[in-house]
């Protein structure tokens, strides 16, 4: 806590245009006093912290420059956020408090918790990594309460596994990642360590082909989010720049003159960027991107494999089977985007282009 007496009784005398004599004379002090007062060398007693407080027409803590703290929960929580994010040590010793205050509150656990993890691992400090370990199991408890739908025992344990890990116990590290791993959350992270630390690295293989798969099918589907996210918002130039990027992912991925479910894909991303491209008078380019998806959903159409074994680096996915949601056949699935799209002009043009010979 952090007091301003010294320069408040200064600020307070020159206002009143008062020098250090003539306040000295209405206080009954010396003027030694008053130049200690304000040096900083010393401190009136609380007799005469009453008695300036009068002089100068104010409180005593507004004299002291002391402020009440608000220590409600999420005043609280926003201030070590606030210290987070300029790496300020302080976010620590606020954290302990915020713990002991509320430590039946889940979002006070962890949220101290979070802290523990962000400088134990920054600072490599064993005794924050323990206390993080603490905390996190203390909020495990009190989950009932959470209400951030972002935030479940499988995240949590995500967080204890990062802590043991960190701490030298890598093998309970990948144990409690595969106990929480549902919908391959952790995938990425168990075929990682598997491969990096493990004694048989071949064990990684089926955690990452499954990381790369779910990677790949969230990248695409927040592609086509953007796409409609910047048709919104005539951010032409945004949607080809990331179209753009999402057809050289699939073309990385794709083995040579495969036609599986990859192939289907890359169609429907062509016929949106065909779609941008002529928002933005690139006529002869939506054309041949048109021309290229038709090439690839007849392709697909007329013999579809919705397996994924031929995709590059996954070398698990044999019994895997991939779709999505808007049609079984690429010809259904670009009707449907092209109906979603709304577009007279790239309806007759995509007809016309299928109907070629």
């Amino acid at each position: 806590m952090k007091l301003s007496l010294s320069e408040n009784i200064r600020l307070f005398r020159k206002q009143r245009k008062m020098t250090q004599e003539k306040l000295a004379e209405a206080l009954g002090v010396t003027v030694g006093a008053v130049y200690k007062w304000e040096s900083g060398q010393s401190q009136p007693e609380l007799n005469l912290l009453v008695e300036m407080a009068d002089f100068f027409d104010t409180s005593v803590d507004v004299l002291l420059g002391y402020r009440i703290r608000d220590n409600r929960l999420d005043s609280a929580l926003e201030r070590i956020r606030s210290y987070c994010q300029r790496l300020d040590p302080a976010a620590v010793s606020e954290a302990e408090k915020l713990s002991g205050r509320y430590p039946h509150s889940f979002r006070a656990v962890y949220g101290c918790a979070s802290v523990y993890l962000v400088y134990g691992a920054g600072n490599h400090d064993t005794q924050q990594l323990k206390r993080a370990l603490e905390l996190f199991e203390q909020a495990k408890l009190l989950l009932p309460q959470n209400e951030d739908p972002r935030i479940s025992e499988a995240t949590i344990c995500g967080n204890l596994s990062v802590i043991c890990f960190l701490l030298g116990d890598r093998e309970k590290s990948i144990e409690l990642l595969k106990k929480n791993n549902a919908g391959g959350i952790f995938s990425s992270d168990i075929g990682a360590l598997l491969s990096i630390f493990g004694d048989t690295p071949e064990e990684a293989a089926p955690f990452l082909s499954e990381a790369l798969l779910s990677a790949m099918s969230c990248l695409l589907t927040t592609i086509v989010g953007y796409v409609f996210l910047f048709r919104f918002r005539n951010d032409w130039d945004s949607s080809i720049d990331i179209l753009s990027w999402g057809t050289g992912l699939l073309a990385g991925l794709k083995t040579e003159n495969n036609a599986d479910i990859l192939e289907k894909m890359h169609a429907e991303m062509l016929v949106l960027l065909a779609y941008v491209q002529a928002k933005t008078g690139m006529r002869e380019e939506s054309a041949g991107s048109l021309k290229e998806a038709r090439t690839m959903a007849q392709r697909f159409d007329a013999m579809p494999d919705y397996s994924l074994k031929a995709m590059r680096f996954a070398d698990h996915m044999d019994q895997t089977a991939a779709f999505d949601i808007f049609g079984a056949s690429a010809s259904d699935s670009i009707a449907s985007l092209i109906a979603l799209l709304k577009d007279q002009s790239l309806a007759e043009q995509w007809e016309e282009t299928a109907n070629e010979q």
